[in-house]
């Protein structure tokens, strides 16, 4: 049995990490850190036989535990993970990785030198709308895909410290983060270049950014466009995908965050309207069908932690795979600035 800790009781601490560590097999959630005394006693009532600590330091001092999770600001992680890992402790830290790549390989050398596990929190791999589109390239429906467009277009200003971009990134360094690893995984090629865009207004009182559009383009001639927005009162697909013989279009999010936020992740249902529909002339009849998507779990991501350091599995989300994520989110903030596509070597 894994002793973890949790280091940040906000909403991903607490809807996210400490209820998915709680439910894997081989985890025992030992802990839970937050400065905020209100939080902290939410912590308590929720989880009364872990541990309250206010710190880090208490954190990694407490040899009992072994894996530290970071649910904490973005510019936060490469510090706070180098400092746990240096003490001896394996280390998952929320998505967004690190705030450039510097910093992703600084982590890297950390877990190498201490011989100890770093992940990230890429729990959007289990997403039902991501394997339901994984599952409709692997059959075949679209034939060779070659476009990839994704988005979620919101209206509302962002809140606490991912509304400031000195603690966030910026407005690509959220949603984001999960949609460029999706499109690493589907690329499954090196980057070529990438472009990006990103529109400020002030309507709300933050400077993170109203709207970011990323163009990602792979060796293989695959286009990948990521569009986010929280000043858009239009919605668009969350997916559309054309190959050489075929088109997919998604609308809606994952259902899974509702029911995990009320204590029950397996009871998430998705409404059938969001199923992918799928226009094919692959095996050279036309059809038009509807795809009821593939269910994936967020549990998986944590059972996979569970498994790594209790039976020596495999790491699903590897360290040097968001490492990749990481090149793309420098070559964007250059492009951001300078107007132009970036190349990666």
């Amino acid at each position: 049995m894994i002793n973890t800790a949790v280091i940040g009781y906000g909403y991903a601490g607490r809807a996210f990490h400490s209820y998915l560590v709680s439910l894997a097999e081989g985890l025992n959630l030992y802990a839970i850190a937050t400065r905020n005394e209100e939080r902290r006693e939410a912590a308590r009532e929720a989880y009364p036989n872990a541990k309250s600590y206010v710190t880090i330091d208490e954190v990694i001092a407490d040899d009992a535990i072994r894996l530290v999770v970071l649910a904490t600001p973005h510019d936060t992680h490469a510090e706070l993970a180098i400092k746990a890992m240096d003490a001896g402790k394996h280390v998952v830290t929320d998505k967004i990785m690190a705030m450039n790549t510097a910093e992703a390989d600084a982590m890297i050398d950390a877990s190498k030198r201490n011989d100890v596990l770093l992940s990230v929190f890429h729990n959007r791999r289990w997403d039902w709308d991501y394997l339901t589109v994984k599952k409709v390239i692997a059959d075949g429906l679209l034939g060779t895909p070659y476009l990839f467009q994704v988005a979620i277009m919101r209206y509302g200003a962002p809140g606490g410290w991912r509304g400031v971009k000195s603690q966030s990134g910026g407005i690509l360094y959220d949603w984001p983060a999960h949609f460029v690893d999706q499109a690493i995984q589907f690329g499954n090629s090196p980057v070529e270049s990438v472009f990006c865009d990103i529109f400020y207004s002030d309507k709300w009182d933050t400077d993170i950014g109203n709207y970011g559009n990323l163009y990602i383009n792979f060796q293989n001639d695959i286009r990948y466009q990521i569009e986010i927005g929280n000043l858009s009162k239009a919605d668009k697909p969350r997916w559309y995908v054309v190959g050489d013989e075929g088109g997919l279009i998604k609308y809606g999010l994952d259902p899974q965050e509702g029911p995990m936020r009320d204590g029950d992740i397996d009871a998430a249902e998705e409404d059938p309207e969001n199923y992918a529909k799928v226009w094919t002339e692959a095996g050279g009849e036309n059809r038009e069908l509807v795809i009821e998507s593939v269910r994936g779990s967020w549990k998986s991501y944590y059972q996979n932690i569970a498994d790594v350091l209790n039976n020596d599995a495999e790491l699903v989300v590897k360290p040097e795979e968001i490492r990749k994520v990481m090149q793309v989110y420098d070559a964007a903030m250059e492009s951001a600035e300078t107007g132009k596509t970036v190349k990666i070597n």
